[in-house]
């Protein structure tokens, strides 16, 4: 059953990379990558009824984090419909590209840590569809973007699911991932970001005219201002929320979304039908991009397979067993996580690493927490951060892996040994 499983994912995940050539959507490829594992294991000898309980268990994972992805979404379409993203666009003039890059970069970052890197980069690439004319300087700025969310999220316990796993889990405590993660994920991003800024030397910046939001004639000041800070305060408030009433995130981001709408339907009351029409919040959920959420789907569903069938135990079990050395078995479990999903490679690591080994605040635990966050970055499809780009921008596999890839690895391997040396020199 095993090879079966891992033969599907193989060609799901090629029919995804190679969709621009195939012609063939990646939403499609996907959804019937992860129907297709599902069915495998549910004919597999001795499956029994558990198969039915685990896919339910994968469904309640993906339904939350789809529901905080459409939530985000629809949140960042109603500030652009009333053009709220002028309040940032209107300050931001920078005479080179290279200046903006570096400015959307270490804004990226540290806005991750606070965020999360998927709302992050569904905010950053929301920006930058505003700031940017180009196509084609666009992609770059979201790949970038896409590398600095996951950089600046895996230093803050709130800031990526994995290390937040391993926050929850006691295997770290906060202060500590901060203090042992900044500075690597610092270089992580530093050395990507320095060698597009390089290539981007020179280029003027040329932005987009002011006002062009759709909607954006219709709203006034105090109305764009209003749907500007309140949902960038509603995104914010999210991590608190969670933290406060352990509650899932995707509640805390429904509940200010339903704030949200009622605010925007006060403000819009007294308006005609036909001018309130952009401005509200059923026409933004209309404008939400269903083949990217769809895909989502097809993703989560597929490497919850994976998990469920306990083929990433196994590699994790293989890699420990033929490597030895826990240092390059956690770095190449960073690149893995550039395939399929970090959190059941990190749930499934977690698992062969003992308590009484490995207390809190070892040292493999927040190489952990950085190799599976940053390592998703070297392909588009291995991290929340990059499928969410990818989305919104129409990013191929193929582009990304031309383009970006290169920049990701380079950057993972310069503060995974930036961790290394650190952690050495300090003890």
């Amino acid at each position: 059953m095993l090879a079966a499983i891992a033969t599907v994912f193989v060609i799901a995940y090629v029919a995804i990379a190679f969709e621009a050539p195939l012609r063939i959507n990646k939403s499609a490829s996907a959804l019937i990558g992860a129907g297709t594992l599902w069915t495998i294991y549910a004919l597999s000898p001795g499956a029994g009824s558990q198969v039915g309980e685990q896919l339910g268990q994968a469904l309640n994972a993906t339904a939350q984090i789809v529901l905080f992805l459409m939530a985000a979404m629809t949140i960042v379409v109603v500030i652009d419909a009333h053009n709220g993203f002028e309040v940032i666009t209107a300050r931001i003039r920078p005479a080179s590209l290279s200046g903006l890059i570096g400015l959307i970069g270490i804004i990226t970052f540290f806005l991750s840590a606070i965020l999360d890197n998927l709302t992050t980069t569904i905010v950053m690439v929301s920006l930058i569809r505003k700031l940017l004319q180009k196509s084609e300087d666009r992609l770059i700025f979201a790949g970038v973007v896409v590398i600095a969310a996951n950089a600046g999220g895996v230093w803050s316990p709130i800031g990526d699911v994995t290390t937040s796993m391993l926050w929850i889990g006691t295997q770290i405590t906060g202060l500590f991932v901060v203090k042992a993660l900044f500075f690597p994920s610092l270089v992580c991003l530093s050395l990507p970001l320095g060698i597009v800024a390089f290539k981007l030397r020179g280029r003027q910046f040329i932005g987009l005219p002011s006002n062009n939001g759709s909607g954006g004639q219709q709203a006034s000041g105090f109305e764009r201002n209003t749907m500007f800070f309140l949902g960038l305060a509603i995104l914010v408030a999210v991590p608190a929320f969670s933290s406060l009433t352990n509650l899932p995130p995707f509640m805390g981001i429904l509940l200010g979304l339903g704030v949200l709408w009622l605010i925007g339907d006060f403000l819009h009351r007294d308006k005609s039908d036909e001018e309130r029409q952009r401005l509200t919040l059923v026409h933004a959920i209309t404008r939400i991009d269903m083949a990217s959420i769809m895909f989502f789907v097809g993703i989560l569903l597929s490497i919850a397979a994976l998990e469920h069938t306990n083929t990433l135990t196994a590699l994790t079990a293989f890699l420990n067993r033929t490597v030895g050395r826990q240092d390059l078995v956690v770095l190449i479990i960073g690149l893995a996580s550039a395939i399929v999903d970090n959190v059941p490679l990190v749930a499934a690591s977690t698992g062969m690493y003992s308590p009484n080994s490995f207390p809190t605040n070892h040292f493999i635990w927040a190489f952990l927490a950085y190799c599976a966050g940053t390592g998703g970055s070297i392909l588009v499809i291995g991290s929340a951060a990059g499928v969410a780009a990818m989305g919104l921008e129409k990013i191929t596999f193929a582009w990304y892996f031309r383009n970006v890839s290169g920049l990701a690895l380079l950057g993972y391997l310069a503060g995974a040994g930036a961790y290394l040396l650190q952690h050495s020199t300090i003890n």
